[in-house]
């Protein structure tokens, strides 16, 4: 099997070919990434469909015509092919096992042994080919209390203290706040295809532990979470207490945040001892660049308290167009609040190609998201857009020998 040859693939993963028993976000996310760049991707649904079909409105496709779907699977479903297939029969998972024998990658995200129970345990996954490279996304990993919790974004959000750190300060009425998109699903999109990369380039060695042979490759919503902590973990790590919400504030750098202006609001990011004299001058306050409860980074967040104000007097005579000339004059990073229509909008994002129509053929024309990385040699591509509801799964199930009659006996039992 390959991409559709009326569609081929370029990228660097061209060739490849992976198998999506993924459901929501962190998987899908996972291998819709993969297919950018160029993998086939074979999407496996239970045949209700992925559960982010029902997540709207906003809504493509009609009721009458049974195709309407919800715009949160768009987003995280190109450059797929769909099969509907029921693993909890025997023809199911015998269907799957044919795909499997002959695929690089699958990913899945069952909760607990669900997998296994299905036939799948990683035992039966090396006999049944050696060289499959298995994702497998959990909410809180494969041991230890939360083992069998199933894992959803907002809940790992707040275990993990990420929210502790989001939103405006206890003092300013402030409490703690979930990140405005399912972060903690992305992150484990991201570093998932990260570690199955991994996999893959030691596979394909010749020598080493890995060479020529597949392996498990485990990545859990709430291990993600807790790694993209960064800094605010380390700040814990070495004060032994927990960091604070600061609202926009930067908890180690200053100023480095929002502030108001006469007709809105404005990003500044300070990031180097260069720019904050630029700063200052650019203010109109050139004294405090010489003022030693100023003069370098570490005194600003010491006396972050004092300096705000000050600056937010500034801020608040001028309106945002005003500043932000001013300051790319003065090389002082910063940029207006966009909502995201303004965002993908702006000038930026259009020289970035961060936006693509394509036409698809049950929903019409649809908007997507453009591709984040781009490749010299061997270009990244949107080749097909997000599959209907078992789309594929007569031509999948033909290359994998199955003749018409077969496929329709299987679709009467309720198989596919």
């Amino acid at each position: 099997m390959s991409d559709r040859p009326d569609h081929p693939a370029s990228g660097p993963l061209a060739g490849l070919r992976v198998i999506d028993c993924s459901t929501v976000l962190a998987g899908p996310y996972c291998t819709m990434l993969l297919g950018d760049l160029g993998a086939e991707v074979i999407k496996v649904e239970p045949r209700e469909g992925d559960a982010t079909r029902g997540w709207g409105p906003p809504w493509v496709g009609s009721v009458e015509a049974g195709t309407r779907t919800a715009a949160y699977f768009l987003a995280v479903n190109r450059n797929k092919r769909a099969l509907r297939l029921d693993l909890k029969t025997g023809e199911g998972a015998e269907i799957l096992r044919r795909l499997l024998a002959d695929a690089d990658v699958l990913v899945e995200n069952f909760r607990g042994d669900g997998f296994a129970r299905l036939g799948f345990d990683d035992e039966a996954l090396r006999a049944l080919n050696p060289r499959l490279v298995h994702l497998a996304i959990s909410g809180y990993g494969t041991s230890g209390p939360a083992a069998e919790r199933p894992g959803y974004d907002f809940i790992v959000q707040a275990v993990s203290g990420l929210m502790s750190i989001t939103g405006a300060a206890d003092a300013e009425g402030g409490s703690p706040t979930k990140v405005g998109v399912a972060i903690s699903d992305i992150l484990t999109g991201m570093l998932g295809a990260v570690g199955l990369l991994g996999a893959l380039v030691g596979r394909e060695r010749e020598a080493g532990p890995a060479s020529g042979e597949g392996q498990r490759v485990d990545v859990s919503i709430l291990g993600a979470t807790l790694a993209s902590l960064v800094n605010q973990a380390q700040n814990a790590f070495v004060s032994g207490a927990a960091p604070g919400r600061l609202g926009n504030a930067h908890p180690n750098i200053v100023p480095y945040e929002t502030f108001e202006t006469s007709d809105g609001a404005l990003a500044v990011a300070v990031g180097s001892e260069r720019q904050w004299p630029r700063l200052c001058a650019a203010l109109g306050q050139p004294h405090l660049a010489t003022d030693p409860r100023f003069a370098t980074n570490g005194d600003r967040v010491e006396n972050r308290l004092t300096l705000r104000p000050v600056l937010a007097t500034v801020f608040a005579g001028r309106t945002t167009g005003d500043w932000i000339a001013a300051l790319d004059a003065a090389g002082i990073p910063c940029g207006p609040i966009n909502d995201i229509v303004e965002a993908f909008a702006s000038d930026e994002a259009v020289a970035l190609g961060m936006s693509v129509e394509q036409e698809h053929h049950a929903f019409g024309l649809i908007r997507q998201v453009g591709l984040p990385f781009q490749l010299s040699t061997t270009p990244t591509s949107i080749r097909t857009p997000p599959p209907t509801l078992g789309q594929d799964s007569e031509a999948i199930l033909g290359e994998l020998g199955y003749r018409p009659p077969e496929i329709e006996a299987l679709r009467g039992r309720g198989v596919i």
